[in-house]
């Protein structure tokens, strides 16, 4: 169920097991690189964190290749970036790691050519799925129907040994799983009423050009607004500002440029009222954190949920399209194990845990947000321990190369929160004091060995 990036890279896996994998697809694929309807946040910044490179290359190699050759943007993590955090801005020392900041349309349209062009694997566009067939023991398939806009139109049955919910953020397996007598999941929610606005604009003043790729400022408890500029694929820039709940961004065009004098610094403000524009502005509110346990005990055999639809983040930290790939590497990796069977529940339970760094980066940074509310918005004591230490890393991250590069590795995914409490980062972290950052945004990269001034 869904023909996003979550749902395309499950079906390349599951179809080196099945003799036939149909993907049911809401929409209409677009001819190239377009936005598609069913993907609300499609016009808004994305980035594929390190995490997610790994993955993509593992399921489609050579990928990361085609990403470059179609222009996909590759930055530099901090050295290409001007970036502030809690009061701080970062050093600019050679970069630790890099993300792509193309488009969605362009990553999706990539692994979509890659995946459908396997056999075993078939699209029914233009079709929604509107129930699950089965019994509080098994799901059999879905009822599906092409979507004409008339809800009475007819459905027909879909009979399936395995049922994957991708359906993004906004599934209604919950309910249709009721409908056939069995239990919904429980869901974890935490919700700051974030909301952000994205445009995309052409540079005139080469304050975006060179050495310096983008600009990001980070929100945090104390500076709620947040917003930068990331590359695209054509030489444009995505700019995005958010801001909580009651002060959402507008999305007129003088009112945009204005907002943005609410981030702790001018700099985006003045880059954006000499730029170019390209796009009208176009807003985003659904930011909520939920994580829907279908690895408990008592969930029927043959469903299994992935990507959004199984756990959705604050896009505001990009980890989406990485957990998607992550995710479906893990499906993968269980079901080439042959030392044990691959219950319905042992894969879903592999399919949370390929997500549970992100929702614990995700979640823990919201939970301290003024006004977030939820299910899951009281961690414990545990959480607040762990906060504490969180938040002294974060102070030296800015300055510290060693405690940076193990905060930018957490970050992308790409090593486990372990890597945080390594010796010389704890080291730094627990006794060592902030180091001096930058007193204003770091115009160029540091040279290798270079101390902040």
């Amino acid at each position: 169920m869904g023909g996003s990036l979550a749902g395309l890279l499950a079906a390349h896996v599951l179809a080196g097991h099945a003799d036939r994998v149909t993907v049911v697809e809401r929409d209409r694929f677009p001819e190239g690189v377009k936005p598609r309807p069913g993907v609300p946040q499609g016009r808004h910044p994305h980035v594929l964190l390190q995490g997610g490179q790994t993955a993509l290359e593992a399921l489609l190699p050579g990928f990361l290749a085609e990403l470059r050759e179609a222009g996909a943007p590759r930055v530099g993590m901090p050295a290409d970036m001007v970036l502030w955090q809690s009061g701080r801005w970062f050093r600019r020392v050679p970069a630790s790691t890099h993300i792509y900041t193309g488009s969605r349309a362009q990553l999706e349209e990539l692994v979509r050519r890659r995946v459908l062009a396997n056999p075993v694997i078939s699209v029914l566009e233009g079709t929604e799925v509107v129930g699950l067939l089965g019994d509080a023991t098994r799901v059999r398939g879905v009822l599906v129907r092409e979507r004409s806009g008339d809800a009475r139109a007819d459905s027909r049955p879909l009979e399936a040994d395995l049922v994957v919910d991708a359906s993004g953020s906004g599934t209604k397996a919950p309910q249709w799983l009721v409908a056939i007598g069995a239990d919904r999941p429980d869901e974890e929610t935490i919700d700051t009423g974030l909301a952000y606005a994205s445009r995309v604009y052409r540079g005139t003043n080469g304050a975006l050009d060179g050495g310096t790729r983008g600009y990001y400022a980070y929100p945090g408890p104390e500076q709620v607004h947040a917003g930068g500029a990331l590359p695209l694929e054509d030489g444009s820039h995505l700019v995005i500002v958010s801001g909580l709940r009651g002060d959402e961004p507008p999305t007129g065009d003088d009112e945009f440029v204005t907002y943005a004098k609410r981030l702790p610094h001018p700099l985006l403000h003045r880059w954006l009222a000499v730029a170019e524009p390209l796009s009208p502005a176009f807003g985003h509110r659904r930011t909520a954190n939920i994580r829907r346990r279908y690895d408990l005990p008592g969930r029927p055999a043959g469903f299994l949920a992935t990507g959004d639809a199984l756990c959705t983040f604050n896009p505001i930290y990009g980890q989406g399209m990485a957990v998607a790939a992550m995710s479906a590497v893990a499906l993968r990796d269980t079901l080439a194990d042959g030392r044990r069977t691959p219950t319905t529940r042992r894969v879903q339970r592999a399919l949370l845990a390929a997500s549970r760094l992100a929702w614990d980066i995700s979640a823990g940074a919201d939970r301290k947000m003024p006004g977030a509310v939820g299910t899951a918005v009281d961690g414990g004591p545990a959480d607040q321990v762990a906060g504490w230490y969180l938040s002294r890393v974060q102070e030296r991250a800015p300055g510290d190369p060693v405690v940076g590069r193990a905060f930018r590795a957490v970050l992308t995914l790409s090593e486990p929160v372990t890597a945080l409490f390594a010796p010389p980062v704890a080291r730094a972290v627990l006794f060592g004091p902030p180091a001096p950052t930058p007193t204003e945004p770091p115009a160029t990269p540091e040279e290798p060995g270079a101390r902040s001034r």
